[in-house]
């Protein structure tokens, strides 16, 4: 751990990249673990995806239902979550690169200027058709009232999450803003991430072809652990503490 300790302690500018793993232990399941939604429950990967949710009026019924009852809504930063905001009083953590959707890192203290959601947000509906955005907890209320599936209120188009889906383009300013900070960064430390998913799990080799360092803290091994200079297994709530707090 010292070594480990003396690597970050080096490092002048670092970008986080940030996966599920790191939100479980406030209580939000990742997908792919052994406790992931989508291997206790197969079939909810249809919720997940942007054909699906568009073709199939029932697939947008279930995905409303869901968010009424999202883990997001209770959950509440755990100490990696605090952790990361600990490294961020250092001056040294450039950016947060999220793949999650909970706001979980603004809600432990994170900057926001600093947080990218690279894969969107929960917390506001977007419309397919023309693009309104609205607080998430508006459609919910009309869902409470009754409305399966509200439609968008400005031209009656499908509204869904403000979340990237499966078969959904990302944001391209969001994703060149997650380019630009891994490229500049001389440390890029990967927390709770499967990099399984592209193009986020890309931005590992794209930093390390920059020349930045790559430390990656995740549970399982994935398939850029041959790019990392340090690889832990340890449980997040517990690594990232110490790392931040020799």
């Amino acid at each position: 751990m010292a070594l480990v300790n003396t690597t970050l302690a080096a490092a002048s500018r670092i970008v986080v990249l940030s996966g599920a793993g790191i939100s479980t232990e406030s209580g939000i399941p990742d997908f792919r673990g052994p406790n992931g939604l989508w291997t206790r429950e197969p079939g909810s990967q249809r919720l997940s995806s942007l054909r699906a949710y568009t073709e199939d009026p029932e697939v947008r019924r279930r995905s409303w239902q869901a968010r009424l009852s999202h883990p997001v809504w209770s959950a509440e930063p755990n100490p990696a979550h605090r952790a990361l905001v600990t490294l961020e009083h250092t001056g040294r953590l450039a950016a947060i690169v999220t793949q999650n959707i909970d706001r979980l890192h603004q809600k432990a203290g994170s900057d926001p200027e600093r947080v990218i959601e690279l894969h969107g947000s929960i917390f506001d509906t977007v419309c397919l058709s023309c693009g309104d955005r609205r607080p998430m907890s508006e459609a919910l209320d009309r869902v409470r009232a009754g409305e399966p599936d509200p439609p968008c209120l400005v031209c009656g188009g499908i509204l869904k999450s403000a979340t990237i889906s499966f078969g959904q383009s990302l944001d391209r300013e969001v994703l060149l803003r997650a380019k630009e900070a891994v490229q500049t960064c001389d440390l890029m430390l990967v927390t709770g991430s499967s990099l399984a998913v592209q193009p986020a799990a890309g931005l590992v080799g794209l930093a390390a072809r920059a020349g930045a360092t790559v430390m990656i803290c995740n549970a399982s091994p994935t398939p850029y652990d041959h790019l990392a200079a340090v690889i832990l297994r340890d449980p997040l709530a517990e690594l990232l503490p110490a790392l931040t707090n020799p």
